[in-house]
């Protein structure tokens, strides 16, 4: 018996549950499945159980998770170079890094896509696949050492939870769940850039070429102001295509807070609190705009 093995052995299984737990990332997996629900509440059609709400939310979460724990299986060497995630279990050798772990997320996604494949169809099951697929190995293992236009790519990753939502009700998908899903991909780059400028010594360190690291912070804060002035114009653009006031409004206070905090960070590139000011303003104007879709499909 490794090392390893015997350090793991003499912890308690809470510690051990914890560890196990904090490889999926549910944090960003939660947000990921809730896009998938907003994707299926805004698509006209036949109206779903909660039963089957529930199997699309689990079918998205176990997915995203097995492609969470894939990206730290797969960088965990990379990870003890960064602050943000040296402490990840792999990294620290909480858990050993063995194979029979892959077996594992395999299985996850496996029965992620069978299940929605079994409640709803082929293109809701296809949806699911991909959106794991593009963050696990579009994203993680072919473009994130590769290029600073990996997260633009890998961002297709959320995208996919809005289509599998939106095919799960119909899958001839039509101009919302589009749009929605086009929201999404642009909601990413400027996310991931604003935190790389928070920590883009940690990036240069692990020898991720984020896009911070290889242009610099000024360049970087104006392709988020950009990135995000794109985004507020899509993230309104459904208005124009059957989604309501409430949605508009959601999505109109939302993206200028996050425009705001942008431009504030052109301004102070070099500033942490600037970045993580942005890097924040997107998960406010993520949930806003979730919140006030989910309310406006419902009220309408």
């Amino acid at each position: 018996m490794d090392t390893t093995t015997l350090e793991v052995s003499r912890r308690s299984a809470a510690q051990v549950a914890r560890d196990v737990i904090s490889l999926f990332k549910l944090r960003i997996g939660v947000l990921i499945m809730i896009t998938a629900v907003v994707g299926m509440a805004i698509t006209p059609g036949p109206t779903m159980s909660w039963l089957q709400v529930t199997v699309l939310a689990l079918s998205v979460l176990v997915a995203s998770a097995s492609a969470g724990a894939y990206n730290q299986y797969v960088e965990f060497e990379s990870d003890r170079l960064m602050k943000r995630t040296a402490r990840r279990a792999f990294a620290t050798g909480a858990l050993p890094h063995h194979p029979l772990w892959l077996v594992l997320m395999a299985l996850m996604l496996a029965t992620a896509v069978a299940s929605a494949w079994v409640a709803f169809n082929g293109a809701a099951a296809l949806y699911v696949f991909l959106g794991a697929f593009f963050y696990g190995v579009v994203y993680t293992l072919w473009l994130k050492r590769r290029t600073s236009m990996n997260i633009v790519i890998g961002g297709l990753a959320g995208s996919f939870a809005v289509l599998a939502g939106a095919a799960a009700v119909d899958p001839a998908l039509g101009p919302l769940p589009w749009l929605l899903a086009l929201v999404l991909f642009l909601w990413t780059p400027p996310h991931f850039w604003a935190l790389a400028i928070a920590n883009s010594q940690d990036y240069a360190n692990a020898g991720v070429p984020m896009l911070p690291v290889v242009v610099g912070p000024e360049r970087a804060a104006r392709a988020v102001l950009v990135s995000t002035l794109a985004l507020f114009l899509a993230s309104v653009a459904p208005v124009f295509f059957g989604a309501g006031w409430i949605y508009g409004m959601g999505a109109t206070l939302g993206g200028l807070h996050f425009v705001r905090k942008s431009w504030q960070l052109v301004r102070r590139p070099t500033e942490r609190s600037a970045a993580m000011g942005a890097f924040f303003a997107s998960l406010v104007q993520l949930s806003v705009l979730l919140v006030a879709a989910c309310i406006d499909a419902w009220l309408r």
